[in-house]
This record gives structure tokens, sequence and C-alpha cells, in this order.
């Protein structure tokens, strides 16, 4: 789970809520295990009630009715036996239909667990062949080793629905609550050994198989006794044994040694009539012991049940009344927290989001700030949450002189920018007068050629000078009065670039850009034209071409590089989109932050895109706003433009008089097998100069070179 963005209330609300929450599942899993073993109590109870007693009386009339069928079996011409049959039908029939009757009761059903509930389908489901037993018997279509076989398959579901029925969360109850239904089944084995015994002394003989068998009943029986008494207390231990031991059980125990120990045949001195009144005794006798035992049983369970319901209780009571001073506990520190850390977060958004931007915006403003009065000392308790406190009008006033300090460091940084490129841009202006002389003075080619690169290299020089003002924030000093011709501006910044001879300017349409904007707009185009020259293999060529669209004009300057990558390509359109603050550690970004810079000032926009020649395509697109139609016939004049100059042995130069027909000579630039890295571009010359030459207009259909004075070439040169 993750709280970030989160109000303080909800994650302290969210951090108290922890502990609650544990507490609170601790006290209902306590609550909810004790209720449900006091659930289980008198589900229990109500199951025994409504299940377990009829269970145990089917079980017992359904012994007495197996004992007269086989009975019946062994003599069926007795009439006592068949009328006995009958009696113990009609009370089994009772029996069962208060066993079916509250089976069928949904909520008995519910209060079984599943186990239960199986075991009593079994048992309604083996009841179900009973009448079909029954009429076997009276066609004698069975025998009664058969019968006594169905009958037990009767029986034993019933056993196992009662043990079943035996559920509580007390070992020492719950193995004595087994031993009980254990001592039921002796019963039933003894039940079994007279039903047997019984009808085989009607017959008068006994077969190997029967004394086998009776012998088996005897040590289930004896056995089921050894492991279930020591499971009961002494008390009730006892009386079972005084039981076995007592005058009452000694004919029964002398029959079964004397069946025991014969072969087959008949049993001397037992009887049907001595061995009916023995075994009816001790079933008898028996089943009220049982009977007691079970009662016994439910009282010393009571106790038990008592301290359940009690713990419970105990349990439920203590466990909500420590979740409630829990509560109460956790609201009103909780409240305490929220209001001190909400007091801390509205002084720590106040200083973040009002007075330090105050402030950075009036040292941006140049305005003199006052540190103890923008940062007041703020007073906390003494505490954790105090020394945080603390520590925010520390962090304050540090932010705050850092920034006065950065201010100071900045705006001396671009004083030192704005006075060098000012200084820089006096002496170049000198330097270019005088080669402007000079090259009007010299008529030897090769010297003007030199005059001309040098021209070339000083106002490259200026146009990193003019960089350095731009860095600085400030405004360049040319400036325009007059539109110019938007060709004409292309043309002044392909003169600004060190390899201009690669540059390829296809015809533009008739337009003008603004006087304002020439400035910027030509340093902006030639920055671009540089970086296209640098980044492409020195044969290739750059292309610029440029339409007229919707609201503007789109100038597109295509190279044949290697490209940009799609992360590098973002970026720099990230950093032309936002025009970032300028920092003096990002030194190697220097041209794309003077585009950025030029482009904001103007609104003009650039990005960069893949270029269909495998390169990088500039787009840059010029609003309406720096547009008109208002186009002056320049030509190009007030550029450095070509001119004709008399030259030795008949060879052409062009001169600035507009009386002379212009033919550009083809001069050899820079090589271009040298790339000294990407250059800051500089703006044009300034075009106040056409005053003074009003004539100078050059060939518009010029594409490539026309923007530069002639230079003659070299003997032997091309």
């Amino acid at each position: 789970m993750r709280f970030r963005g989160k109000s303080i209330r909800r994650k302290i609300v969210a951090l108290l809520l922890v502990p609650l929450v544990s507490l609170t599942g601790v006290w209902a899993f306590a609550t909810v295990f004790a209720g449900r073993e006091v659930a289980q109590l008198f589900r229990v109870s109500g199951v025994i009630e409504d299940i377990g007693y009829p269970a145990e009386d089917t079980v017992r009339v359904l012994q007495q009715e197996r004992r007269q069928a086989l009975v019946y079996l062994a003599d069926p011409r007795a009439s006592e036996a068949l009328s006995g049959l009958h009696r113990t039908r009609a009370a089994t029939d009772r029996s069962i239909t208060t066993l079916r009757r509250n089976a069928e009761d949904q909520d008995t059903r519910d209060r079984l667990e599943t186990d239960g509930r199986d075991h009593l389908t079994a048992v309604l489901d083996s009841l179900d062949g009973l009448d079909s037993l029954r009429r076997s018997v009276e066609e004698r279509s069975v025998t009664r080793a058969q019968a006594l076989g169905l009958y037990n398959r009767l029986v034993d579901p019933c056993y196992a629905l009662l043990a079943s029925l035996v559920g509580i969360d007390d070992v020492e109850v719950e193995k004595q609550a087994r031993a009980l239904v254990n001592l039921t089944r002796a019963r039933e084995l003894l039940a079994r050994e007279d039903a047997l015994l019984g009808s085989s002394l009607v017959v008068g003989r006994l077969t190997r198989d029967e004394t086998r068998e009776i012998s088996d009943l005897v040590a289930q029986r004896t056995l089921l006794y050894d492991i279930s008494l020591p499971l009961l207390p002494a008390a009730e231990r006892a009386r079972y044994e005084r039981f076995w031991k007592n005058a009452t059980t000694a004919p029964l125990r002398g029959a079964e040694r004397t069946v025991v120990a014969m072969d087959s045949g008949t049993p001397r001195g037992v009887t049907a009539e001595s061995w009916d009144s023995a075994a009816a005794t001790a079933l008898d006798e028996l089943g009220t012991l049982d009977d007691q035992a079970s009662d016994r049983y439910q009282d010393r369970m009571r106790p038990v049940a008592v301290g359940v319901i009690a713990k419970a209780a105990v349990v439920g009571l203590l466990g909500l009344i420590a979740l409630l001073v829990s509560v109460v506990l956790s609201i009103r520190i909780g409240r305490a927290l929220i209001r001190d850390l909400r007091q801390l977060r509205l002084e720590a958004h106040e200083a973040s989001g009002v007075r330090l931007p105050s402030v950075m915006r009036r040292l941006s403003a140049g305005e003199q700030v006052d540190v103890e009065t923008e940062v007041p000392r703020l007073e906390y308790d003494k505490n954790e949450i105090g020394e945080v406190g603390q520590a925010l009008n520390t962090l304050q006033r540090a932010a705050v002189e850092a920034a006065v300090k950065q201010a100071e460091l900045r705006a001396g940084v671009s004083e030192v920018f704005v006075n060098l490129a000012r200084r820089s841009q006096v002496l170049l202006h000198k330097q270019l007068t005088l080669l402007d002389s000079m090259e009007r003075r010299t008529e030897d080619t090769d010297e003007l050629a030199d005059l001309f690169r040098l021209d070339h290299l000083t106002t490259r020089m200026r146009r990193h000078a003019e960089g350095l003002v731009i860095l600085s924030g400030a405004a360049p000093s040319r400036q325009w009065r007059r539109p110019v011709q938007l060709m004409d501006v292309v043309r002044a910044a392909v003169a600004e670039v060190e390899d201009y001879e690669r540059i390829e300017v296809r015809r533009l349409p008739r337009v003008a850009v603004t006087g304002p904007a020439v400035a910027d707009l030509t340093h902006l185009v030639a920055e671009l034209l540089e970086n296209a020259t640098v980044f492409s293999p020195p044969h290739t060529g750059v292309q610029v071409v440029g339409e007229r669209v919707a609201n503007g004009f789109t100038l597109e300057i295509h190279d044949r590089g290697l490209g940009m990558t799609a992360e590098a390509l973002l970026d720099a359109n990230l950093r032309l989109a936002e025009t970032p603050e300028f920092e003096l550690s990002d030194t190697d970004r220097l041209g794309l932050f003077v585009v950025s810079r030029l482009a904001q000032r103007q609104n003009v926009r650039v990005s960069l895109q893949p270029s269909p020649y495998g390169g990088t395509t500039a787009v840059v697109f010029i609003p309406d706003a720096l547009l008109t139609e208002d186009v002056p016939d320049t030509n190009g004049a007030g550029f450095r433009l070509d001119r004709d100059r008399p030259g030795n042995g008949g060879e052409q130069a062009l001169g600035r008089s507009g009386g002379r027909s212009p033919e550009p000579l083809r001069l050899p630039g820079p090589p271009t097998s040298v790339l000294d890295g990407p250059v800051e571009l500089e703006a044009p010359v300034d075009l106040d100069a056409l005053d003074d030459f009003p004539g100078a207009l050059p060939d518009e259909d010029s594409e490539r070179g026309g923007l530069f004075r002639p230079r003659r070439p070299r003997p032997g040169g091309d």
C-alpha cells in the first residue's frame, strides 16, 4: 500500500489504524473463537437431544427386533416368537419415525457438521432396507447368520453417527465422550451374542462357525472395555468393573466360558431359558448403567461449559475495553500529531511556495532583499517536531542567503558577459571598418581573398560576442528599423557559417521580415546552419527550403549526417520548447540555449525531426506577426554582398557601386576537410548601412555563395 501524495491526516490515521485494526482483529478472533466454543456446546447439546437420543433408542429396539427375528427363524412355529417379533417391529417403527422427523428438520441438519450429516444420511439410507429385510425374515428366504449380518449393517452406521456427534474443544471431555460411545458399542456386541446364542439354543445345537463368532464377540467386547474404561473417571470405571464381577452377570459369564470352550454341538448346562434370563438381565442393567454414565458425563461437562461461556464473556468484554481505550488514546495522540505536523506543513509551504519564490522574483528583478525580514525565526515546542521546525528555519535562511548570493553571482556574471561582449563588439566593429577600407584600397587578388577570409572570421567573432549578450539576458545592440527580405535574411545567415559553400538555399517566396526580428532570426538560422554543416560529412550539402503555411512561414534545414537518437531528439526539442534558465555548468549546449532564447524572444517555434536524407531536419516556424508583404526591393543590399572590383589581367571582381554589372567570382572557402566542432553563430552585419549604398543589388537567383564579398583566386587556384 502506497500513501504518496496523501494528506498528513490520512497518513497518521493509516499509521494508527494498523495497531487498531490488529487489535480489533485479535479481539474479534478471540471473541469468535470463544463464542464458537459456546455455540458448539449448545449445538452439540441440541444435536444429541434431537439426533443422538433417538439414534440410541433406534439401536436398542433394533437389537430386540434382531433377537426376535433370529429366534423366529430358529423356530417359526412358535407363536410367542412371532408375536414378540411383531411387538418389537412396532417399537422399531416408532423410533425410526422419530429419528426421521428430527432429521428432516433443516435447523437440526444445519447444526450438524459435514461428517455428522454424512453419517446421518448413511443411517437413514440403511434403514430404508428394513422393510425388505423383514419380508425376507417372514418368508424365511434368509438364514439366521444372514439375518444377523443384515441387522448388524443397520446398527453399525448408528454408532458412527453417535461418534460424530461428540465435538467439544476439550481433550479430556472428548475422550470421555468417545469412551461412552465405545461402551454402548460393547453392549451392542453383547446383544449380538445374545441374538446368536439364544437362537442357536432354540435350535438345540451350535455350529463351529457360531461358536467361533460368539468367541470373537466376547473378545471384542472385552477389548472395548479394556480400551475405554481407563479414559473414564475412577469412580465410573469402578462401577463397570463391579458390574462385570457381581453375581448378576455370573450366569452370563459362565455360559460364555462354556460356549467358548466347546467346538460345536449343545453346550452342557446352558439352556435357552437360562441364557435368556441371564442375557436379558445383563443387557437391561448394562443399559441402565450406560444411561447413568451418560448423565454423569453431562454433569461433568456442565462446569466445562460454564467455564467456556465465562471465558468467552471475559475475552469479549476485556478485549472491547482494551479496544476502546486504544481508540481513545490513538485519537488524542493522532490529533496532537496532526495539529503539529499541519502547522509545520503550512509554514513549510508558505516558505517554499510564497516567501522563497517572492524572494527569487525580487532578486531576479534586481531588488535588495533583507534576510532577517524575509525569513523570520519561528518558535516551536521542545520536541522532535519542534526540532524539525528549527531545522526548517535554518534551511529557509540558508536558502534565502544562497539565493541572494546566487543572484549576486548571476548579476556579476551577466555584467561580465555584457562588458566583455560590448568591448569585443566595439573592437570588432572597428576591425570590420578597417578591413572594409583595406578591401577598397587593394587590387591584388590574393590579398583581397585573404582580407575577405579575415572579414568572414571577424564577422563570426562578432557573432560570438553577441552570443554572450544573449546568454546574459540582454538585448543585442544591433537593430533594424525597416523590413528585410526573408531571402536576404537567410543569405546573411549563410554568410556567417564557416562551410557556407556546402549550403544550398532554394529560392524562397517574396516575403519580408519585420525590422526588430531581423537580427534574432538571422542569428537563429545561422546557428542551425552551422550545426547542420558541422554534424554532417564534409562532402555532403545542407539544403534550406521554405514555404508559406497557415499563420506563418516555415524554413526547413536538411542535413545528411548521422542523425540523432530518439532520446537525444526528445531532449533537444524539450530544451527548445521550454527555454530553461542558463546554467554556467551547461557549456556543451550553448548553441541550443541561444536558439531557444532567440525563439522565445521572437515567438518563433523551432523543432528537430529525423531527416528523410538520414540526418536531422530543423524546422523553423515564423509567425505572421514577424512577416510583412511590404517587401523592400533591397535585393540583399546591406549584407556582405558580391561586388565588382577591377583586377589585374582582365579578371573581374565585384564592387559596391551600382553602375557595374555584378559577376560574382567563386572563391575558395575554408577547407571542408577540417572541422573544428560546433561554432556559436553570430547575427548579420548592420542593415543601417543600406542608407550609404542604395544601389547595391545582387542577383536574386543566386542560391549559393552569393552573399559574401568576392575573393580573387590565388595564382594557380580554382
